[in-house]
């Protein structure tokens, strides 16, 4: 077994910042085809109905599809019942679109509530469990480029020192879609065992 493994999660989102690009979860799905990878996708609901037909490539292409909330409002902002509610429709419109049933994973909206005691609890009685991220990619951030993104994911680890790596990355960013071949290399070339959030939480 590889000493480094690696899980690749995107956060499926609405987009609404700079540096979006429509045609980047296309080539995203197609690179991973390519180096016949296996990733783990967190879909919001609202996502999932506003773009059917890429929510159903996620899940038909192989990939691990888990629940990213309804609205992207942060959890923590939000009462237990209002949490419920929130997960109970993304996997709803998740599973009306791509088929597949996210439970049990659950990645919180900007990472917010993951310490909080009220928001696991709640999440994990609605049958879920949280699923951090360890590396965050930076490819969110405006003025991400692609080799931004390489340098941060297979910099980032490669010094994880024998830890599971599980990596934050959004489907949204045109500098995702650019850097994805060459990341996927550079981790290939380091040895990485690419699994999925199922295989590491």
């Amino acid at each position: 077994m590889s000493e480094l493994r690696v899980a690749l999660t995107f956060d499926a989102e609405h987009p609404s910042r700079t540096g979006a690009d429509a045609g980047s979860p296309d080539r995203i799905l197609d690179a991973l085809a390519r180096a016949d990878v296996r990733a783990t996708f967190f879909v919001q609901g609202r996502w999932a109905s506003a773009f059917p037909d890429l929510a159903l490539r996620i899940a038909s292409d192989g990939h691990l599809v888990g629940n990213h909330s309804n609205y992207h409002a942060p959890m923590t902002l939000l009462s237990p019942d209002g949490i419920g509610t929130d997960l109970r429709e993304a996997e709803r419109r998740i599973a009306d679109a791509a088929g597949a049933d996210p439970r049990p994973w659950f990645r919180c909206p900007f990472g917010d509530g993951e310490d909080d005691a009220r928001v696991r609890a709640t999440v994990d009685e609605a049958g879920y469990r949280i699923v951090p991220w360890s590396l965050d990619s930076g490819d969110w951030r405006d003025a991400s480029s692609p080799d931004a993104v390489r340098r941060a994911v297979v910099g980032g680890a490669a010094a994880s020192g024998g830890e599971p790596v599980v990596v934050l990355f959004h489907t949204w960013p045109g500098a995702t879609a650019a850097a994805l071949p060459d990341v996927l290399a550079g981790l290939a070339d380091r040895g990485a065992d690419f699994v999925t959030v199922a295989e590491v939480a």
